[in-house]
């Protein structure tokens, strides 16, 4: 979800109830011990009418998950097959997760509400369904960087500590639990069309198909593009489209996802589920996020060729109902565009929203020089170039210049004059979240929250997508 919200009433709408019976299953929350409300998004609950909740009755929707008026009477964990390190699973779904409830915005599109940690599924396999609050943490510190950076990302909608302990590999243990609510466009995954392809059902993946068009449209298909009106190719045309501006966007954010697999990618092109992520500390291809991808399969450098090779998958995925040529076709756009949104995206963050193709593709290649030369943090040298402040050393010398042919940056908001950059590095999540594991103290994580969201209004929504 990208761009400010608006403020709108509450319109439940739940066209998911009319494919629910072939793509998910009604499961019942966890009953938990505590519901205590930890953080609750205050930007962006207008935007879908909850803002009148008050936290007694936002505890009971989002901790007990009693049904929000009009919307779906029981949650529905999502079915789904998926690569994982591109090995094909076919044992997965919702696994400690479900989808809550659906519903409209102001601009008539379509929202969902879904969980994380709310409890074991016919798809938890053998885990406990659960979160930890480390996690949750995590999670809101990640979708508000994300979202300042104008990353197309899901938002933490609410976090409610469940009072549980909770035992994991990862994090010293016991640790305590908590529930999570995200708000998104959809999460109809690349891996839910896999379920469907590997099953032979036909039938239900051009209806898959139908309604993914139906509830997340978008631009048309080129005008040459071959096969173009039919909806397994346009489908493919808006993934690779999304997807490769989301593609581009880690890379202008310095950020690694981690896991990037199929049962990962949501075809609204949203960023979403943040486990092992990093922010660069400096900028280094190699770099990865999860201790477990020995491989670097999913390092920061190699973000985009994973995310192709994802739609790939869809594309297979496609193949019973349409023939390949024009899914080829599509499957072919991703690297240009991959270039031009990468290109588009390092023009705004540094303040050269309005540059030509040229002057753009200029600065992605002297910024990212510079970058290497000096070992700077990424957010250090995106806040010092625009501000003017790189220094006269010679591994600047090629980005001043064509940051210069740009005309002056665009400065206004006070952010720009700061001496610190924000930035997130794991020394600092770690720091936040040791205050809030040992005093319960949450006023680091809050006082982020509002940096981040500072530093958002400075850069002003990302330029959308041409056709967008």
């Amino acid at each position: 979800m990208t761009g400010e919200p608006q403020p709108s009433n509450y319109r439940p709408d739940t066209p998911i109830e009319k494919i629910a019976e072939w793509i998910a299953d009604p499961v019942a929350a966890a009953d938990f011990p505590k519901t205590l409300l930890r953080f609750r998004n205050r930007r962006w609950d207008g935007a879908v009418g909850l803002d009148t909740l008050d936290d007694e009755a936002w505890a009971r929707h989002f901790g007990r998950f009693e049904a929000l008026a009009g919307n779906l009477p029981c949650p529905l964990a999502l079915r789904y097959h998926g690569h994982q390190f591109r090995n094909y699973n076919p044992d997965i779904g919702d696994g400690r997760g479900f989808l809550f409830a659906q519903m409209r915005d102001g601009a008539g599109r379509l929202l969902d509400l879904g969980t994380k940690g709310s409890g074991q599924t016919p798809y938890s396999r053998f885990g406990d369904g659960r979160l930890t609050l480390k996690g949750a943490v995590r999670e809101i510190l990640a979708t508000e960087m994300l979202e300042a950076l104008g990353v197309n990302t899901s938002k933490t909608f609410s976090v409610i500590e469940t009072g549980e302990s909770l035992q994991r590999n990862d994090e010293p243990s016991p640790t305590r639990s908590a529930v999570m609510v995200r708000l998104s466009h959809g999460h109809i995954r690349i891996g839910s069309f896999q379920r469907l392809a590997a099953l032979g059902d036909n039938e239900h993946l051009a209806a898959l198909v139908d309604y993914a068009l139906a509830q997340y449209p978008g631009p048309t298909p080129p005008q040459d593009a071959p096969g173009r009106d039919e909806p397994p190719v346009r489908l493919l045309h808006l993934v690779v489209e999304r997807l490769a501006d989301l593609a581009a966007s880690y890379v202008t954010s310095g950020f690694v996802h981690g896991v990037l697999n199929t049962d990962n990618m949501n075809i609204s092109g949203e960023s979403f589920d943040y486990g092992p992520w990093r922010w660069l500390p400096r900028w280094e291809p190699g770099f990865t996020a999860a201790y477990f991808d020995h491989a670097g399969l999913y390092a920061f450098g190699r973000q985009a060729e994973a995310i192709h090779w994802n739609c790939a998958q869809l594309a297979i995925a496609l193949r019973p109902i349409c023939e390949a040529p024009p899914l080829v076709a599509a499957l072919e756009r991703f690297p240009e565009l991959f270039t031009h949104h990468v290109a588009r995206r390092f023009a705004w963050r540094l303040g050269a929203g309005g540059a030509s193709e040229e002057q753009a593709a200029k600065l992605v290649a002297t910024g990212e020089a510079a970058l290497v030369a000096s070992g700077m943090q990424p957010d250090a040298f995106f806040l010092a170039a625009r501000a003017g402040k790189l220094g006269d050393g010679p591994e600047f010398a090629e980005v001043r210049a064509a940051l210069a042919d740009c005309g002056p940056p665009e400065c206004e908001h006070d952010y720009w004059r700061d001496e610190t950059a924000q930035s997130m590095l794991i020394e600092e999540v770690e720091d936040i979240w040791s205050h809030i594991d040992k005093d319960d103290d949450w006023t680091a994580l809050e006082a982020k929250v509002t940096a981040l969201r500072r530093m958002g209004q400075a850069h002003g929504p990302a330029p959308e997508p041409a056709g967008h």
